[in-house]
């Protein structure tokens, strides 16, 4: 199972006003460091998660048929599908028909059942699933929690900015971060 982010994020979940303002910084000189430890914060806390934040498409590739026809959509929370399409031996397209599939997004991780009857697929990433994923468009839609562990985590990166570039933070993650992100953090049984 691989995934591919085909559309990023329109926004960030913190606006580079809200994070000056907890930082009490008035300077526009670092308005770009700010704006790279902002998106850096948000991809830490989506891969630590396992969430989308704020509103983005994927594509999932599968190489088999899924046994039972279910699909467990590993990226939180999944809010619709958009296309499922599997590939015969030959690489040939076929679509899955909407009246086929069913999303349940109200279990973590979500699970995509397919109704239709297995084919043969190629050998590898046989189906793309397309789907879209994330709290919503704006980061006051993105909960509270989560909010809060991205302003502590940029001001961690912050505080640490001349022992690494935007690019190569976080070199750590302050205390308290857990405790942020735990609520949100994928659970294995």
């Amino acid at each position: 199972m691989t995934m591919l982010l085909v559309t990023p994020p329109g926004v960030e979940p913190m606006t580079l006003a809200e994070i000056k303002d907890y930082l009490r910084i008035s300077s526009a000189s670092e308005d770009d460091l700010l704006t790279g430890l902002i998106a850096t914060a948000r991809e830490a806390v989506e891969k630590l998660t396992g969430t989308a934040l704020i509103t983005q498409s994927w594509r999932l590739y599968l190489d088999d048929w899924p046994r039972q026809g279910i699909v467990r959509i590993p990226c939180y929370p999944a809010a619709s599908i958009t296309a499922v399409t599997a590939y015969g031996p030959e690489g040939d397209p076929s679509v899955i028909d909407a009246g086929d599939i069913f999303l349940d997004a109200s279990s973590r991780p979500a699970r995509l059942y397919l109704a239709s009857p297995a084919m043969a697929l190629r050998p590898l990433n046989g189906m793309e699933i397309d789907f879209v994923a994330g709290f919503g468009e704006a980061g006051t839609d993105v909960p509270d929690g989560l909010r809060r562990a991205i302003k502590v985590l940029v001001a961690h990166c912050y505080e640490f900015r001349g022992a690494a570039s935007a690019q190569d933070q976080p070199l750590s993650y302050p205390p308290g971060f857990d405790r942020l992100i735990a609520a949100w953090r994928r659970m294995a049984i």
